[in-house]
């Protein structure tokens, strides 16, 4: 890592971890929560945005990154994939980043918000791309053109938005309190007042509309706007929705930690799923009907079977070997164990949301060559050496590295920052 954005990892570690030598043994690959996910519409591929400015392209088949794609300048919160294969990543910088596989930059960024986006949706004949922001709008892109069709009303945040099933009409929610039902021709919206503010939305198959709000229920309404029924999905606000393909079941994730596994005929609460007591985010089904993906403030990306509630496999789509097993009873190893979920130290390893820290020592900041660095970062005259890290997290980013999207942290022991130090120059060194 350099440590330009870099070290932002070596602790968001011991600020999100335990710091113990066994905190870590699997890991996910963001360093921040993951805020999307989406997958791709023959199940093999995964792709999920985070907090740590990053999205991250998976092979569901490896449970191995493919790609890390580094664009935004701040959290992405909304990801998809687009008919023709590509990908469209969108985050609280207000851009949309329409990419190709295997390339390093984006092939269009679509600009005009002036507010986070929030939520992503696709439409059915994969011309067109919605967008929810906090600048109270809602904008629907052409895919081929990039031209935007501006929609206003909404009083305050938008915070949801999905496509019918025709594709004539789009949905949004917001934390006015209000669903909207546009017609994207001709018309005027259909307004319906709900009491509690909504995050997520989701339409089905059949045009069904289901909402989730912060006072943790489901509300479901016809595909004109008529409410038919709610239910208590949890007692802390539900934050995302995601739909199995065949309609039967629905997810609703809450800031609370658990998930809400839903009959949508019957209205049902089937099963609760707990997680470890963090934040779920996203959420996404796999085209099985049966394997749940859900993300995390941990960072992790968690797979559950949704009929019975269990969780499946490493529970993480991540690399499962501990990359620091070979520095076993190292303080220095474990003071960084936090910070491998961003961070390798060798240019061998696949990268992660971070820059790679191989080499670290007697590098200015922000200079690793293919990773993207904010321009307050490249302003600063700092050759990373042991004295400069330990003077990093002793005063902390704010101070040392003014202006930068570090996560503000310290280490306050001595003893902690040399041990950092010194394993950084045995571990980074080529």
């Amino acid at each position: 890592m350099n440590l330009s954005s870099g070290l932002s990892a070596i602790l968001v570690a011991v600020l999100l971890s335990s710091g113990s030598g066994t905190a870590c043994a699997q890991l996910a690959g963001h360093g921040g929560p993951v805020k999307a996910i989406a997958v791709s519409g023959d199940g093999h591929s995964i792709l999920s945005g985070s907090f740590d400015t990053s999205a991250i392209l998976w092979s569901q088949e490896t449970e191995a990154a493919q790609q890390v794609l580094r664009f935004h300048s701040d959290a992405v919160n909304a990801v998809a994939f687009l008919r023709d294969g590509r990908m469209a990543t969108a985050g609280a910088d207000a851009r949309i980043a329409i990419w190709t596989r295997g390339r390093e930059q984006p092939d269009q960024v679509l600009e005009g918000h002036t507010a986070p986006i929030v939520s992503l949706t696709v439409s059915p004949d994969g011309t067109k791309l919605a967008s929810a922001s906090w600048d109270h709008t809602v904008r629907v892109w052409s895919l081929a053109d990039g031209a935007q069709q501006v929609l206003e009303g909404h009083a305050q945040n938008v915070n949801g938005v999905a496509f019918t099933p025709d594709g004539r009409r789009l949905v949004s929610v917001g934390y006015d309190l209000t669903l909207r039902i546009w017609p994207l021709v001709t018309g005027t919206p259909v307004v319906i007042a709900l009491p509690s503010p909504l995050n997520a939305v989701m339409v089905g198959s059949d045009g069904e509309i289901a909402t989730g709000a912060a006072d943790g229920k489901i509300r479901v309404l016809t595909s004109d706007g008529e409410v038919t029924g709610e239910l208590q999905a949890g007692p802390a606000p539900i934050v995302a929705l995601a739909g199995t393909g065949d309609g039967r079941l629905i997810a609703a994730a809450g800031v609370g930690g658990t998930i809400a596994i839903i009959d949508r005929k019957t209205r049902n609460v089937l099963r609760t799923i707990v997680g470890p007591g963090l934040p779920v985010w996203s959420a996404a089904f796999l085209p099985d009907n049966a394997t749940l993906l859900t993300g995390g403030a941990d960072g992790k990306i968690r797979r559950w079977n949704a009929r019975s509630g269990a969780p499946l496999g490493s529970h993480l789509l991540g690399t499962a070997a501990d990359p620091l097993a070979a520095y076993a009873g190292d303080r220095g190893a474990d003071v960084f164990r936090a910070c491998v979920a961003c961070h390798t130290l060798s240019e061998k390893e696949l990268p992660r949301a971070g820059p790679t820290l191989a080499g670290l020592y007697g590098r200015k900041i922000a200079s690793l060559p293919g990773y993207r660095f904010s321009d307050a970062l490249k302003r600063l005259d700092i050759i990373w050496t042991p004295e400069t890290v330990a003077e990093l997290f002793k005063v902390g980013p704010n101070a040392y590295t003014p202006g930068t999207k570090m996560p503000e942290q310290r280490i306050g022991s001595v003893d902690d920052r040399r041990a950092l130090t010194e394993f950084l120059a045995r571990a980074t060194s080529k």
